[in-house]
C-alpha cells in the first residue's frame, strides 16, 4: 500500500492518523535526540570565540530546543519539528563525513610525497 498524505478534514483522516500517536512521537524525539548526541560526539574542536567544546554547546543548544518543543501538542508541528530535525542532522552527517573524507586524502597525499 502507497504511503498516504495527511490531509486536514480528509475522510481518511482516522486511520492515517493512527501513527501520529503521542507514543510513536515520543519515541521519534528521542530517537533524534539520541542520534543528536551522538552525533555531537565527534565535534572536538573548541568553540573560537568562547573556547568552549563544540559538542558540550551542540548538546546544550539540543537540550534547549527539545525542552522548548516538549509543550507542543500539534502533531502536524510535532511531525514537522521531527522531519526538519532528521533532515538536519543526516545533513550535518554527510558534510562531516565528506570533510573526514577530504582529510584523509589529504593526509595520504602528503604523506606519499614524503
Amino acid at each position: 500500500m502507497p504511503p498516504r498524505i495527511w490531509i486536514p478534514g480528509a475522510s481518511t483522516a482516522s486511520t492515517t492518523n493512527k501513527h501520529l500517536t503521542s507514543r510513536t512521537r515520543r519515541r521519534e524525539a528521542l530517537s533524534l535526540y539520541r542520534e543528536i548526541l551522538r552525533t555531537a560526539k565527534h565535534f572536538h574542536w573548541a568553540d573560537e570565540k568562547t573556547g568552549e567544546p563544540w559538542n558540550k554547546l551542540l548538546k546544550q543548544q539540543a537540550r534547549k530546543e527539545f525542552d522548548e518543543a516538549k509543550q507542543e501538542t500539534d502533531p502536524l508541528i510535532i511531525a514537522r519539528l521531527l522531519v526538519t530535525g532528521r533532515d538536519c542532522v543526516q545533513q550535518v552527517q554527510n558534510r562531516f563525513n565528506e570533510a573526514t573524507q577530504v582529510a584523509w586524502k589529504r593526509i595520504e597525499e602528503d604523506s606519499k610525497r614524503r
